[in-house]
Order: C-alpha cells, then structure tokens, then sequence
C-alpha cells in the first residue's frame, strides 16, 4: 500500500495542537493524527489543548472515510507530560476543564477523554514521556504503539493534581489491581519493555520505526470493515461507562472528601516544590496545632 503525505485539514489551524489526515492511494481509506504541538512544556496539556483536540476528534468523526486516529506528542522527548502545572497553579484547574464542551472532547472535556469521544479506534504513538495525564491519555487509547525511548508513569499524588474518576480504576482493566495501585500511589517510572510486560502497550519498536510501525497498524485495520469496527470500539468503550457510574466522573470524589482540595495547603506546596525542583513536605500540614 502507499500512503499520501500528511496534509493540515483546511480550516482547522489550532495554537496547541497540529492536526492532519492522509489516505491509502488504493482505497482512499484515511488517518487522521493529532500532535500536542507544546514541546517547551514536554507537550503539557492546559484546557485549550482539550478543547482544540475536541474538535479535531468532532471533524475525524464526521468524516466518513477516516477510519483510525493517531495521537502523538510533538518531537521525541515527550508524548505528553500530563497537565501543566504552572496552569494548574493558576487556581483555573477545575472550571477550565468544565468549559470543554468540544463533542469529541469526552466525558470530562479533557485531553485524556479524547480516546472516549473519538468514534474511530486511537492509537496512542508514544516517544519518550507519558507521564501523569499523558500517561493515562495513552492507556485509554485502544492501542498504544511506543517507542524504545519511552517511559511511562502517573504523578498526581508528587505534584497535587487531582487523582481520581473513571481513569483510576479503569487503569485496573489493563495491568491489573495490583500494579494500578503501584502505578498511581508510588509514581515511579517505568520503561518501554516494562510498560509492554505490564499491558500499558501493545508492541515497542525502536524510535525510528515508530511512524512505520504505526502505519502498519493503520493498514491492518483500515482493511477490515469500518461499520464492525466502529461498533467494536463503542462496545469496549462502553466497558469503561461502568466505572463513570461508580465514581461519578472526573473530579467528583476529590471535591467529596476534600471540597478545598484546590486551595489546600499541600496542593499549593506540591506546585511551589515543583517549580523550585525540591522534594515536597506534605507532612507539616498535617501536624497537630501547637506539635
């Protein structure tokens, strides 16, 4: 098969992302892939980053002849880094991600919901860091394709971004409870063979192979038949709307047992540490009064 160059859709220019499509020259059959296009921030995402990806899913899903969806992160130190911090430090976290109304955005508004609002299977192309939001972007997508340079890993709990809803427990539908618990309450790091060992993806090739092995991947399931595997990717999505259910979504859990989890003292030191790169002291906040 040969492929057309990726080409930008027309009409569609966005700062934080890139979006593109190209076709097989024999079937016409199309990709549509979206880059986090914020490499000074290891392609951080903010809410404009979910809205603009919100969109770019909305065109990819309307347009007939797009039968996968590629996701990656601009340039080969990052596929995304999680949520930005300094954004998140602005005090804007919680109503941002409510202002996401994009269709395609998912059921949180967010960049990690992207891999839910799309109707087309997503492949997750993975250089380098999926850290935290990025980490759990990838682990949604139906397939995750990574590079040699990869490493995976959640970070919530070190930098005080919010860590509960859907993507938590669904975590344990792909490693498994125990290593779930392991990958979000200690963050440690994990390379590319360790994260293919675990079930976070699904192959591992070097990183200048990436693109071609995810075309193959492309090809293979743009020659199947794209009403039976649309159906196939709605019914596995349907799999993670049972945990929407038990949890309430995205963010309801921490405003449950913590209403001022936002304006808490030790979100604001995770944040202040993280900027003056030192270890957090979680701990002085929790001290008796007069200890």
């Amino acid at each position: 098969m040969s492929w057309t160059n990726w080409t930008p859709v027309a009409g569609l220019t966005f700062e934080d992302i890139i979006y593109e499509k190209k076709y097989i020259k024999e079937t016409g059959a199309g990709v549509a892939r979206v880059t986090i296009n914020r490499p000074e921030t290891l392609n951080a995402v903010r809410a404009l980053t979910g809205r603009e990806m919100g969109v770019a899913v909305e065109d990819s899903n309307e347009d007939p002849m797009v039968g996968v969806l590629v996701i990656q992160g601009m340039g080969d130190r990052a596929f995304s880094s999680g949520g930005d911090v300094a954004w998140e430090a602005s005090g804007d976290f919680k109503d941002n991600w409510g202002k996401n109304t994009a269709p395609g955005a998912g059921q949180d508004g967010s960049p990690r919901g992207v891999p839910r609002g799309s109707k087309k299977p997503v492949i997750a192309a993975v250089r380098g860091y999926a850290i935290g939001g990025g980490n759990h972007m990838a682990y949604l997508c139906d397939f995750t394709i990574a590079a040699d340079n990869a490493i995976f890993g959640q970070n919530g709990p070190r930098i005080g971004s919010p860590a509960d809803g859907t993507y938590v427990p669904y975590l344990t539908r792909v490693v498994g409870s125990k290593k779930a618990r392991e990958l979000w309450m200690l963050c440690r790091r994990y390379n590319a063979e360790q994260a293919l060992a675990m079930g976070l993806a699904n192959t591992v090739v070097p990183l200048a192979k990436l693109d071609e092995e995810v075309d193959q991947w492309c090809e293979e399931i743009l020659s199947l038949n794209p009403d039976c595997i649309q159906i196939l990717k709605h019914a596995f999505d349907s799999d993670i709307q049972s945990t929407d259910e038990a949890t309430g979504g995205h963010g309801q859990l921490s405003m449950k047992l913590f209403p001022d989890y936002f304006k808490s003292p030790g979100v604001k030191e995770a944040q202040q540490a993280f900027f003056e790169k030192r270890p957090p002291n979680f701990w002085q906040f929790r001290k008796p009064s007069g200890a």
